[in-house]
């Protein structure tokens, strides 16, 4: 079936439109090559249309082991050629029947350098994808359709559970958490107990941690200034690591402030540099938002890591208190692992907390 995408701004994408649903969101694009499955399960995209730059995709199917939540939470999908013949001794299904199961719209066929360039010069913005013969009215009725503010209550876990083992007891917030976060914590030998994202820092403490995980997870951060309220009586009492979402929120209770990207980091290939032993580091990021320099320079904050594409702020620690966090992923999945160095420095805080 013929489809489109249509932005906000009047522009118009065509491609062939997989199955018959129709998707409303925020649009942005990744330009990660490989690890379509990961992006597609991360709750960070929770409400948004993901465009993928690569322009070969499905071209090794899709496995369950790769899921990094317990559901796709994006609203829809956009990409260049769709390859429905993967090879993969891993693969379980294709990434059509992927998408199918979990019931995301998606536009392939689509010119997405075009869509990206304009993307990249105009700023994300809302689109919408319809069949192509969508009568205007449907179009706008679609469009005026408003973005959801309410995402981290959409992606969190609604119960509490905990990944045993014999180490350290991290708590994590759950914002939208990747799994594969949660698994590098608990491979280090830390027990590790997920709670929802409205837990209260006296229920957080009642669990007795010995240090404090703050997940990344979707939307702006100032739409969760309740969770904010909850970290600032958090803070100075366990070390925290806060991680993306965690890492603006972590600001927002300290008295900084955050902004949003114009088109944002998105994608398996980008470079940071350790202001502290001046190594770049590749990374997998994912983020709308960043955490406002001057608002920092005015408190006990040292600025760890800044991106080499726009120099904003991708890590940062407190002088005073066991309290740190990044903006992008250390865990990758997709992505290298250069930077899973940071949990082994969450664990080297714990420890130093625990003599």
């Amino acid at each position: 079936m013929k489809g489109k995408l249509i932005l906000e701004d009047g522009s118009v994408f065509t491609g062939e439109l997989l199955g018959d649903r129709l998707a409303t969101g925020e649009v942005v694009f990744n330009t990660g090559m490989t690890g379509y499955q990961e992006i597609l399960t991360d709750p960070s995209y929770c409400s948004q249309i993901i465009t993928l730059t690569y322009p070969l995709i499905g071209n090794y199917g899709t496995a369950d082991k790769f899921n990094q939540s317990r559901k796709c939470f994006a609203n829809g999908f956009i990409i260049g050629e769709l390859c429905d013949v993967g090879s993969n001794w891993q693969k379980e299904n294709e990434l059509s029947q992927f998408l199918n199961k979990n019931e995301i719209p998606c536009l392939y066929n689509v010119d997405t350098r075009a869509l990206t360039r304009r993307l990249r010069s105009a700023g994300t913005m809302k689109g919408i994808i319809v069949a192509e013969d969508t009568c205007k009215e449907k179009c706008d009725e679609l469009m005026a359709v408003p973005l959801d503010a309410h995402t981290v209550a959409k992606v969190t876990t609604p119960e509490q559970y905990t990944m045993d083992n014999d180490g350290f007891h991290v708590v994590a917030m759950d914002f939208g958490v990747k799994r594969h976060i949660l698994v590098s914590m608990h491979e280090r030998g830390c027990k590790v107990t997920v709670v929802p994202a409205s837990s209260s820092a006296e229920e957080i403490m009642a669990l007795n941690p010995d240090g404090i995980f703050l997940s990344n997870g979707p939307g702006d951060p100032k739409d969760v200034l309740d969770i904010v309220e909850t970290i600032k009586q958090l803070i100075g009492k366990k070390p925290v690591f806060g991680i993306c979402l965690g890492h603006q929120l972590i600001a927002l209770a300290s008295g900084a402030d955050t902004y949003k990207l114009k088109f944002g980091h998105r994608g398996s290939n980008q470079p940071v540099k350790d202001l502290r032993s001046g190594r770049v580091y590749i990374s997998s990021q994912n983020h709308g938002f960043a955490v406002d320099e001057k608002s920092l320079a005015k408190l006990p904050f040292t600025i760890t890591h800044i991106s080499m594409n726009d120099e904003t702020i991708e890590g940062m620690h407190h002088n005073e208190l066991p309290l740190f966090s990044v903006q992008y992923h250390p865990e990758a999945s997709p992505g290298p692992d250069d930077n899973t160095y940071l949990f082994d420095e969450f664990i080297a805080m714990m420890k130093k907390g625990a003599k």
